[in-house]
């Protein structure tokens, strides 16, 4: 099920994201946690942390995760979140998704992009993720963006209605 040959292949392969058309990628703020949550509700059945309820999106938005979205005329289409430990430098890349009548525009590459550029103005030296080893689509997104492959984590996370192994990336930025 984890073909590490496939992510090394790709791995520090980066290539230029093509240009976003019709996309616009930002910070997500408050007036956007209850589409957030939509988008999470719509994507995972379950998840480690209730990424499903409003009010706790709030609250880690005014604690330490900047959230992410892609919007499609002025649609949240696909999000994700740096879950940040700045007294340590350190920032998780998270919480990807994308809902399923807009995958394949390479959503998650751009998020990350802009994600890695807020994260170097805020003096984050080390990026990392721990990603579902079943997702191709988001270690191949990793490995391309120059993320070193730390190993994987067997059967770690009840993530989407079952428990999953989890593949661990990470990038000094």
């Amino acid at each position: 099920n984890i073909d590490l040959a496939l992510y090394k292949q790709n791995e520090g392969n980066k290539r230029p994201a093509e240009p976003v058309h019709d996309f616009h990628i930002r910070k997500i703020g408050a007036d956007d946690i209850e589409h957030l949550a939509e988008v999470y509700k719509a994507v995972f059945d379950t998840y480690p942390f209730p990424i499903h309820d409003p009010d706790y999106l709030k609250k880690t938005m005014q604690e330490n995760i900047v959230y992410f979205g892609a919007f499609k005329d002025d649609r949240l289409v696909a999000a994700s979140s740096c879950e940040m430990d700045e007294s340590a430098g350190n920032v998780e890349m998270t919480d990807f998704a994308t809902l399923p009548a807009f995958r394949g525009n390479a959503l998650a590459v751009h998020l990350l992009t802009e994600m890695e550029r807020a994260m170097q103005k805020r003096g984050i030296q080390t990026a990392y993720t721990i990603a579902r080893a079943l997702s191709a689509g988001m270690n191949i997104t990793f490995a391309k963006m120059g993320y070193q492959f730390g190993g994987t984590l067997i059967n770690n996370t009840n993530i989407s209605g079952k428990i999953e192994s989890m593949n661990v990336w990470y990038k000094p930025l």
